[in-house]
This record gives C-alpha cells, sequence and structure tokens, in this order.
C-alpha cells in the first residue's frame, strides 16, 4: 500500500475533545450547556440511526439533546409548526431536521423555516447563498463537506492551487464541498451522470472527493499517483464471511485505489465519523453565538 490512510477517527474524536472541554468551560461560567433538538419525520432505518448516533455524542460531550419523531403522513403544517416551536424555545441552540423528508413535504419550506443562528446543518438557503458567494461568511457549513476538508487540512493535503474533482452534485455533499473546495483556492470540476469520459477528468484530479452513490464506482487507474482520495460513499456490498451478510464499502474501489493514491479515507472510519464531530462543533459555535 502506497497511499496514507486518513484516520477519520482519530480526527474526529479530536474534534470532539475540543468541543467537550469548550462545552465544561461554558458550564464552568454558569451559561447552560449547548442543546441540540432533532427532528425526524417518518421511520427510515438509516435516518433513526443517525439521530441516536447524534444523540449519543451530545451525551458524550455534555451536551443536551431533544428528540422530536413526526409519523411518517405528518402534515406541512406539523412539521413547519414543530420548527417554529424549536426556533423560540432558549433551550435549543441548534435545530437539526434529518434529511431525506417524506416526498409530500417541501424540504426547502422547512428548512427555511429553521432560524439561521439554529441551523447546525448549514443548509438554510442564506447560509449555503453565503457559502457561494465571495466575501460573504455562512454561519454554519454542512458537516459532511465541513468534514472533507477538515480531514484534507489535517492530513497536510495542499488544496490551494490543487486540482479537485468532485464525483456528485447532491445538495448535502457535493455542491456544498465544491464551493467549500473553491473557497481554498483550488481548481474545481464537478463529475456528474452527464460527464463525458469521467476516468480521464478524474485522472486530472491532486483531490478526489466521491460522493455520487455508486459502489467502488472510482477505479485505481482512474487516478493520478499520489493523489488525495476522500470517499464519502457508503454502500452494502453483499458478503458471505460476514455475520450480516454485507460489508461496508465506499465509491471507491479501495483495494485498487490504495496503490495509487497519495492520501485515502477508509470505509467505514473516514469521512463518517467527521460528520457528527462537525456537527458538534456547528452546536457549540451557535450556543457561543447565542449566550455570548
Amino acid at each position: 500500500m502506497t497511499a496514507k490512510l486518513i484516520d477519520g477517527k482519530a480526527i474526529a474524536q479530536k474534534v470532539k475533545d475540543e468541543v467537550k472541554a469548550e462545552v465544561e468551560k461554558m458550564v464552568a461560567a454558569g451559561k447552560p450547556a449547548p442543546g441540540l433538538a432533532t427532528v425526524l419525520v417518518g421511520d427510515r432505518v438509516d435516518s433513526a440511526t443517525y439521530v441516536r448516533m447524534k444523540q449519543k455524542a451530545c451525551a458524550e460531550l455534555g451536551m443536551e439533546s431533544y428528540h422530536h419523531h413526526l409519523p411518517g403522513d405528518a402534515s406541512q403544517e406539523e412539521v413547519e409548526s414543530l420548527v417554529r416551536q424549536l426556533n423560540a424555545d432558549p433551550k435549543v441552540n441548534g435545530i437539526l431536521v434529518q434529511l431525506p423528508l417524506p416526498d409530500h413535504i417541501d424540504e426547502e419550506k422547512v428548512l427555511q423555516a429553521i432560524d439561521i443562528t439554529k441551523d447546525v446543518d448549514g443548509f438554510h438557503p442564506i447560509n449555503i447563498g453565503r457559502l457561494a458567494q465571495k466575501g460573504r461568511e455562512p454561519l454554519f457549513v454542512p458537516c459532511t463537506p465541513y468534514g472533507v476538508i477538515y480531514l484534507l487540512k489535517e492530513s497536510g493535503v495542499q488544496i490551494s492551487g490543487a486540482n479537485a474533482v468532485v464525483l456528485g452534485r447532491s445538495n448535502i455533499v457535493g455542491m456544498p464541498a465544491a464551493l467549500l473546495l473553491v473557497r481554498e483556492n483550488a481548481t474545481v470540476t464537478i463529475v456528474h451522470s452527464r460527464t463525458k469520459d469521467i476516468p480521464e477528468v478524474v485522472r486530472q484530479a491532486d483531490i478526489v472527493v466521491a460522493a455520487i452513490g455508486k459502489m467502488e464506482f472510482v477505479r485505481g487507474d482512474w487516478l493520478k499517483p499520489g493523489a488525495a482520495v476522500i470517499d464519502v460513499g457508503i454502500n452494502s456490498k453483499p458478503d458471505p464471511t460476514k455475520k450480516r451478510g454485507y460489508r461496508l464499502v465506499g465509491d471507491v474501489n479501495f483495494d485498487e485505489a490504495k496503490e495509487v493514491a497519495g492520501w485515502i479515507t477508509p470505509v467505514p472510519g473516514g469521512v463518517g465519523p467527521m460528520t457528527i464531530a462537525m456537527l458538534m462543533r456547528n452546536t457549540l459555535r451557535a450556543a457561543q453565538i447565542q449566550n455570548p
């Protein structure tokens, strides 16, 4: 293996340790502990799992968590009404509406309803708009893309002046990751389903961020030797040797890529832990803004 493994678990733990220390300082100064409210609509197993992980992280770091579970057939008004209640609650510093929402709910309207100072997921249209504009600063940056940039910096990858390729253009990862890389002075190309000759485009990249949702899509021979590869994908691959009958793999063929890349994140244990760590960091920041 030639690539240096980027240990997302260790880097995430470092972030969480820093957050915990700051929370302890706040409480010692007589301020309330930061509070995160999670909103889950429906019964998606993966969404429920993510919410539990966020609640657990709050408990570990001395933060309060408030969970609200609405049925899958909850109306638009019920979801927005709950968000407005949480906006008005001084104990709640951050509001996280777990995405995706059921098809009948207008996601954009729900995200717009969140108080911008409590938008710890970074998806409010104003925060995203500021992210896209030069000279403007969003209050919060979406957690997974924030984690991607943090991993690159902590690993010593040179972003400024680099050619970066982002595979995928989702609102949750691809687009904000591309905007963040532009802010760090990379030259960015976004690859998607209509891109011509994807392997050739990827071969030009010093930094590859794979968030396309296709199992082991990026092959080793697509990579420029020494490239930094950040794999955001998480896919279940059948594996009869595992108790569960499957194992988790990314959007990059890890076994091939590790022989070519300079740095690479594993799946699991790469980007995943960073998403929660950055959410905790954003929630602390929200509390600091609201209780200066």
